[in-house]
């Protein structure tokens, strides 16, 4: 797994951007070591009734929750702006977010995270994985969004994962699947786009390419009766089936499908867009859609950098979370914001705030989720929880157990059991319906 790439010069956060039709296989494959030792099933026929969704917001870079889900006004660590009221009586969150103040009824705030990892490397892997640490050349833990596609996607389900990254963010996600295989990993659309080569070019009839078809499939067959399937040759057959399936339903990703009133609501500028396009493949029976937003690392110039990037972010995602909830979408869309981790109570000389876990907050909200609920506390400086301390392993559980997922229950890879998160944990019980 690739983390984003962020104002921070690390070496693991130098990754390569590359954007085309290979990116839906490579992307998914990175540290593969073979899918023969896959036992455990899709869990898809139990759940096809709920048609249970996720919905994750990653605001990459670090969100301070100073500027916005536990404000500090009036400490000395709290910087210059006011708190305000939200729809949730008695919660009050950073001014810099007024709309998703609104809408806070539908979500549940966990202001008592404390995590060990401060490296963006680190803390991605960290948010994605359940796993703190880092990926080995000859593993990686397998991301949320594969994991969930795994246990929940229906065989014919051509796109459970859909990754929606700013421009420029193709690497995003490199590897998430891991030793799950192709079929769970994320289709990039950068800057909400398809992927390169997805349509049939003009000079093909749909003849033509049924034929071109049949002799790939045969070609394939040949070659594995001489040779043992590996996860780069299922990497290789899957790649296509999936791309043509892409082309069948390249509709519902069409801009031009939402309304002129839906546009204006939502903002035109890029995470607007890709919010309303996260709405649109959630309506669509999409299974997992990430939206990525970036640049919250405000080592310098904190409180400018948040006063641009939230005011980017609240409008749209406070008219995702409405929409969810008046057409009755967000009873079985599991919402989940996060970064990879918060940021210090402490004000820098260049008037920023740095990297910091001890202590910091997430959102969650809709399927088998508590509304309005605030979860922890953290003192009044925010330096670190005084109240219901969680680590990300019980956050991890609790994101299954709001699905209807045994967390406890592990995958088996290559006789390898694989843990969605430290099975010495649990979910959080107080915010679980």
């Amino acid at each position: 797994m690739t983390p984003p790439n962020s104002a921070c010069n690390s070496f693991s956060r130098l990754t390569s951007r590359r954007q085309h039709l290979g990116e839906m296989m490579c992307a998914a494959t990175g540290g593969l070591v073979g899918l023969s030792g896959i036992a455990q099933p899709s869990i898809a026929s139990a759940l096809e009734q709920n048609a249970k969704r996720v919905l994750m917001v990653y605001l990459s870079g670090g969100i301070s929750q100073f500027e916005s889900w536990d404000p500090k006004r009036g400490a000395t660590t709290g910087g210059p702006f006011h708190s305000i009221a939200s729809s949730v009586p008695g919660t009050h969150v950073g001014e810099l977010i007024p709309h998703t103040a609104q809408q806070l009824h539908h979500l549940t705030l966990i202001r008592s995270l404390s995590t060990p990892e401060v490296e963006h490397g680190r803390g991605y892997y960290y948010v994605h994985t359940g796993h703190s640490g880092s990926p080995s050349a000859n593993w990686a833990d397998p991301a949320l969004g594969s994991m969930i596609a795994k246990r929940m996607a229906a065989d014919e389900d051509p796109l459970p994962y859909v990754h929606i990254t700013p421009e420029g963010g193709g690497g995003f996600g490199k590897g998430d699947a891991s030793i799950l295989g192709a079929r769970f990993g994320p289709v990039h659309l950068v800057d909400g786009k398809l992927p390169a080569n997805t349509s049939r070019p003009g000079s093909l009839s749909a003849r033509g390419e049924r034929q071109r078809d049949k002799l790939r499939n045969s070609a394939n067959r040949r070659f594995l009766k001489r040779r043992t399937r590996t996860a780069e040759t299922e990497a290789y057959s899957y790649s296509f089936e999936q791309a043509a399936r892409l082309m069948e339903r390249k509709e519902i990703f069409g801009a031009d499908r939402a309304t002129a009133k839906d546009r204006e609501r939502y903002g035109t500028h890029e995470f607007g867009r890709h919010c309303l396009l996260a709405r649109q493949l959630i309506e669509h029976g999409l299974l997992f859609v990430k939206v990525t937003h970036t640049n919250y690392d405000s080592h310098c110039e904190n409180f400018s950098f948040h006063v641009q990037k939230l005011a980017e972010f609240d409008r749209p995602f406070a008219a995702l979370i409405r929409d969810l909830a008046e057409r009755g979408m967000l009873e079985d869309t599991l919402v989940v914001v996060t970064s990879e981790f918060g940021r210090t109570p402490s004000i820098n000389y260049n008037y920023g705030r740095d990297h910091y876990g001890k202590c910091w907050s997430i959102v969650v909200g809709g399927c088998g989720i508590a509304r309005g609920a605030v979860y922890g506390r953290s003192d009044p400086r925010g330096w670190e929880a005084t109240e219901n301390q969680v680590n990300l392993a019980q956050v991890f559980h609790t994101y299954f157990a709001a699905l209807g997922i045994n967390s406890h229950q592990q995958f088996v890879v290559d006789g390898r059991p694989v843990a969605v998160a430290d099975l010495a944990e649990s979910a959080i019980p107080e915010i679980l319906l």
